[in-house]
């Protein structure tokens, strides 16, 4: 399917993510920042998911029978992985390169989840609704977050979770995420990120209140130079974790 009209979409930035194609998966390559932060992320949704839902432990498949649709998939850095944990996943994007080569990796390592090239207002539109809905680092890339957040809430069950990570809007964030992390380290390509759209978590939490969620986790996400890896944290000061859920009715 063609990615329809979406008060959500900035054109400018599905080009961005467009262009990266093949590189998602190399973990030297553009995309490297993303699989470096993609354990904690995971890990931290695995948990949440299967607390929220009580599930019962399941070696290698802890996510057994959840339906999880991961909103602004890319190629699947999260959703794959995810799919691999045993949950029911749909990837959706609108960039049309990142969901053929998140289907061709899917192909080449044989996981088993489907990806449609779409907007979270697509799905919206649709009957099908999930267990969880996720948006990683999905949220500072649209035009609306509000109507985003909308959006995906109307796709969560009554009694599921909306999940996101995403970068707070504050001048520690501004000086490590942009000018750190873009201009000096050259993590990411400059002009990747723009400051005005970080979201903090006070408007987020709004935001999903406003759609009739209400806030159940909370954490930040700091890098420890040290061990060259990602950890949750309680500051919340650059990147930071966010779940929300449903009532059950």
């Amino acid at each position: 399917m063609s990615a329809g009209p979406s008060p959500s979409l900035m054109p400018e930035e599905v080009a961005r993510f467009d262009a990266l194609s093949d590189t998602w998966w190399d973990e030297d390559g553009p995309m490297a920042p993303l699989h470096r932060l993609n354990p904690v992320r995971i890990a931290w949704a695995r948990d949440l998911i299967a607390r929220h839902f009580r599930l019962e432990a399941r070696a290698g498949l802890p996510l057994a029978g959840v339906s999880l649709l991961d909103v602004g998939c890319g190629a699947g850095l999260l959703a794959e992985p995810m799919a691999r944990l045993g949950a029911d996943v749909v990837g959706v994007d609108p960039a049309r390169s990142a969901i053929e080569a998140a289907r061709r990796h899917a192909e080449e390592t044989g996981a088993r989840l489907a990806y449609r090239m779409g907007t979270v207002e697509d799905l919206a539109a649709e009957a099908r609704r999930f267990d969880a809905v996720s948006a990683m680092e999905v949220i500072e890339h649209v035009a609306e977050p509000q109507k985003f957040v909308a959006a995906a809430a109307s796709l969560v069950k009554p009694g599921g979770l909306l999940l996101a990570s995403t970068l707070n809007r504050t001048l520690k964030s501004f000086a490590l995420a942009i000018v750190g992390a873009e201009y000096v380290l050259r993590w990411l390509e400059p002009g990747t990120h723009r400051w005005e759209q970080f979201v903090t978590p006070v408007e987020l939490t709004a935001f999903a209140r406003a759609a009739g969620l209400r806030r159940v986790s909370l954490r930040g996400i700091v890098y420890d130079p040290f061990s060259s890896a990602w950890r949750l944290s309680d500051d919340l000061g650059v990147n930071y974790l966010f779940a929300a859920a449903k009532p059950d009715s």
